[in-house]
């Protein structure tokens, strides 16, 4: 995890360095007698990158204008180094620490610099500190170029450079971002990450970062909370959400694409063979016989290669396969078997060609034992 920034002075007391610099108890938003929101507990450290991932309705959006005063009422309490926001000083004082950037670009009709520009008017700096702060931002996000222009003449990446550029002019302690790539082209957003990346590297900006895309949550993630109906299903570093997920819908939007049922037949020195559709599946992990286990596998632990090879393998789960379909994914090309069980594969563009895979074709598919992600379900 990044390393805290020091101390700014809020005007709240001085609180020790392990307080979170957010945390938040039992929060709760309700709408129309439906919940839309319920989070028991939360807490955010100081300089870390935080990232709300799941699908669309999940909460994240409604989560982000919870914790900046922007969506009431709500039940349960923020707490920002250690002060509970309560009143409405204290409220206007806590959003003054805030920045939000949202998926569209919200922009005045008037220059670049005029809009990254705004926020520091309002706070009532002087004019000629104004104007250097702003350009500073400009030219750290690569669009000091562009300062003299009509903000309705902008790009797509542009306006969001923009939007990103005047919520760091304000030096936020806390940067709140509403899925600032989804509406971006590929190449643009890709841009936009890698420079998003290096400026937080530099700042250490303490970013709460919603997202529907988990690559972009695994890429600049410190932790990752996994989100649906309202409720965090599952907190962690990224590779431990990716590599141990608490629950099948967790396991499937982190990129798991076979998920497989299964009962527990042998046990044997750590590992075990569980029973899926007929077929052994053999996996690393402390069950019990007869228990029933959810078997998890990712495309990319996933080889493939001629029903008729002989080459040898050191995967304990080797399966005969028919090629369902084949899906290109641009740079490589994803494989789905019936191998008594559904399984994906990916596989590169020259694999796929050396290989003569090709639906309707026999293949063979193997995985290790220590590539099964076991999500325990109890005994039957």
């Amino acid at each position: 995890m990044r390393l805290p920034t020091a101390g700014r002075d809020c005007g709240m007391k001085k609180m020790d360095e392990h307080i979170p610099i957010l945390e938040i108890k039992n929060l709760e938003v309700n709408r129309g007698g439906a919940i839309l929101l319920q989070v028991s507990s939360l807490s955010i450290q100081e300089g870390e990158i935080f990232s709300l991932i799941g699908p669309n309705g999940a909460g994240k959006t409604t989560l982000l204008q919870t914790l900046s005063h922007l969506l009431k009422p709500f039940q349960g309490e923020i707490f920002f180094k250690g002060n509970r926001v309560e009143t409405n000083h204290s409220v206007l004082g806590y959003r003054r620490r805030l920045a939000m950037v949202f998926q569209e670009p919200l922009l005045f009709d008037t220059t670049v610099l005029n809009n990254v520009a705004s926020g520091l008017k309002i706070r009532g700096m002087k004019r000629d500190e104004i104007r250097g702060r702003a350009m500073e931002e400009l030219k750290r996000f690569g669009i000091g170029h562009l300062n003299g222009r009509s903000a309705n003449t902008l790009s797509g990446g542009e306006a969001q450079r923009t939007s990103l550029a005047r919520a760091f002019a304000l030096r936020p302690e806390i940067l709140l971002l509403d899925e600032p790539f989804s509406s971006l082209d590929p190449p643009t957003r890709d841009s936009l990450m890698e420079d998003l990346e290096h400026i937080l590297q530099q700042t250490r900006t303490t970013t709460i970062f919603a997202t529907h895309d988990r690559l972009e949550a695994l890429r600049l993630s410190d932790r990752i909370a996994v989100m649906n109906e309202g409720r965090i299903l599952q907190i962690g570093p990224p590779e431990e959400v990716a590599n141990h997920p608490v629950n099948e819908l967790v396991a499937s939007f982190m990129g798991v694409e076979a998920i497989l049922t299964g009962k527990v037949i042998k046990k044997k020195d750590g590992t075990f063979v569980a029973s899926v559709e007929g077929q052994e599946i053999e996996a690393v992990g402390d069950v019990l016989l007869g228990e029933t286990v959810v078997l998890c596998i990712r495309p990319e632990n996933v080889t493939l290669s001629m029903r008729s090879s002989q080459e040898g393998t050191s995967a304990r789960n080797v399966f005969p396969g028919k090629i369902l379909k084949v899906i290109s994914l641009g740079l490589y090309q994803k494989v789905q078997l019936d191998c008594g069980f559904p399984l994906v594969a990916y596989v590169t563009n020259h694999s796929l060609e050396e290989l003569a895979l090709a639906e309707g074709k026999d293949a063979r598919a193997a995985f290790k034992a220590t590539a099964v992600m076991v999500i325990r379900k109890g005994e039957s």
